[in-house]
């Protein structure tokens, strides 16, 4: 349910803990956990070939997509003392990632999602207190794809079409 990137959990650990909007929060995002997404593969895994073959499913529920600032407010309630803030010159973001998961659930009944957002930024705010995680740390590279993407350009291991230049500068997995 995490990609900082776009939303979720971005309130400060420290004491001025706040949600940062950087639009009117009125676009849609559709909010699904790693496990619902496990699930989700296990339910194909177990489907005849002729239901699933050449199929695409949106992994979800229809009810868990939100708004940003719904979004925003299951944060502020989930994080003591959090605030929400607009930026200044916010105004609506065109871009809306609701999206129709109905074709899974009427193809797949065995998937059955266990997440919502209250419940995975719960799991989210735990875990960052339980490893101390600093803003900065959050705001870095580590957890920012784009930033880490930079990162990777800028010291010449990614080329301009994000491919790596030579397979011995892929990082070990292990």
């Amino acid at each position: 349910m995490n990609n900082s990137d776009l939303v979720v959990i971005p309130a400060r650990l420290d004491e001025l803990s706040q949600v940062y909007i950087k639009s009117d929060g009125t676009p849609w995002r559709p909010i699904v956990h790693i496990e619902d997404i496990s699930r989700a593969f296990i339910a194909v895994l177990h489907a005849p070939r002729e239901v699933i073959h050449n199929q695409a499913f949106n992994v979800g529920r229809n009810q868990d997509n939100y708004r940003i600032r719904d979004l925003a407010e299951i944060v502020k309630q989930t994080v003591p003392g959090c605030r929400i803030e607009y930026a200044k010159e916010a105004g609506p973001d065109k871009r809306c990632y609701r999206v129709n998961c109905s074709k899974i659930a009427q193809t797949l009944p065995e998937f059955q999602p266990q997440w919502n957002a209250r419940r995975g930024a719960k799991e989210l705010y735990t875990a960052y207190q339980k490893i101390g995680l600093t803003l900065d740390e959050f705001e870095g590279m580590k957890y920012k794809r784009i930033a880490h993407i930079q990162h990777l350009l800028s010291q010449g291991e990614l080329d301009a079409n994000l491919r790596w230049h030579t397979v011995a500068s892929v990082p070990s997995l292990v």
